[in-house]
């Protein structure tokens, strides 16, 4: 389980090809306190850790449904990918429950300068199969864009602004994130299970 608060922007050193998996290797300033099996989200992608070097760079994979779900596939050696580590039980939930599984892909259709910060919109998209998932947006809404736990603003059926502060600017990728660029999207846990208990009613009445 995560939070959304992104503790590192870290740089990919290298991707490899097996199969259908990838391997992702990283180099962060806490990859020397990471242990094999523990789970640390990057972009948003819940990994698990499975090989540690001594220069603080670790491997995790990524199998063909992560893949076909997330940008993962799109990385590259030098790119920046948002990290976080698993929540502490006893710690502050300074984000959302975010559960690190991916539901979908958006691209960046637009980018805007306000009052010193900057809004990214998001498009995605949607049909009759997966609205009923809860890939959907609300006004206020928590949403995950790239492991970032974000307030929702314009909320449409298939796109979403949010609004990004100098500091979160800073120190996640979404410096690197243009017009085009392919983000990975989990949408709030609470909205999917009531979208969930909805069709199930309706599938009932049936």
């Amino acid at each position: 389980m995560f939070s959304g608060i992104v503790e590192e922007a870290a740089t990919v050193t290298r991707v490899d090809r097996t199969g259908g998996n990838v391997n992702i290797s990283v180099s962060c300033t806490f990859g020397n306190e990471l242990t094999i099996d523990q789970s640390v989200a990057h972009n948003g992608v819940c990994l698990t850790v499975v090989s540690l070097n001594d220069d603080n760079t670790y491997t995790v994979t990524a199998i063909q449904e992560t893949l076909d779900r997330s940008n993962l596939g799109d990385l590259k050696a030098g790119d920046l990918i948002n990290l976080e580590r698993s929540m502490r039980v006893n710690g502050r939930l300074d984000g959302h429950i975010v559960q690190g599984h991916v539901d979908t892909t958006a691209i960046c259709t637009g980018i805007e300068e306000v009052d010193g910060s900057r809004y990214f919109k998001f498009e995605y998209d949607v049909d009759q199969k997966l609205a009923p998932k809860g890939y959907v947006t609300v006004e206020k809404g928590s949403v995950t864009v790239n492991g970032v736990s974000l307030t929702v603003c314009d909320s449409e059926i298939n796109s979403f602004r949010v609004a990004i502060i100098p500091y979160t600017l800073e120190h996640t990728n979404f410096k690197e994130i243009k017009v085009g660029s392919r983000v990975n999207i989990e949408f709030d846990i609470i909205g999917k299970y009531l979208a969930r208990l909805a069709e199930v009613g309706d599938m009932l009445k049936k």
